[in-house]
């Protein structure tokens, strides 16, 4: 039996930079693909270009600012539906 130790709380700030990232890396295969498959120079070459952008502030941001981290990969996200829906 354990004495003396207090109850374990979850804070998100510390699992939010590592969630962020992983977002990041998630939203790699959905920047890749459109780069792959769609012909246009928008979809081939700026998509991937924002994408290396918003990996670079995440990864700036993952000690600094958690929170603000683990909202790169929504950005990421909403952005590429944007542009995709866009330029169809």
């Amino acid at each position: 039996m354990r004495r003396g130790r207090g109850v374990v709380r979850n804070e998100p700030t510390g699992s939010a930079g590592f969630i962020g990232l992983g977002g990041v890396a998630v939203s790699a295969f959905l920047y890749g693909y459109v780069a792959v498959v769609s012909p246009s120079i928008v979809h081939s070459v700026l998509l991937p270009l924002l994408w290396v952008l918003g990996a670079v502030l995440a990864g700036r941001w993952f000690v600094r600012r958690p929170l603000a981290c683990a909202s790169v990969p929504i950005a990421l996200v909403a952005l590429w539906f944007v542009v995709l829906l866009a330029l169809r």
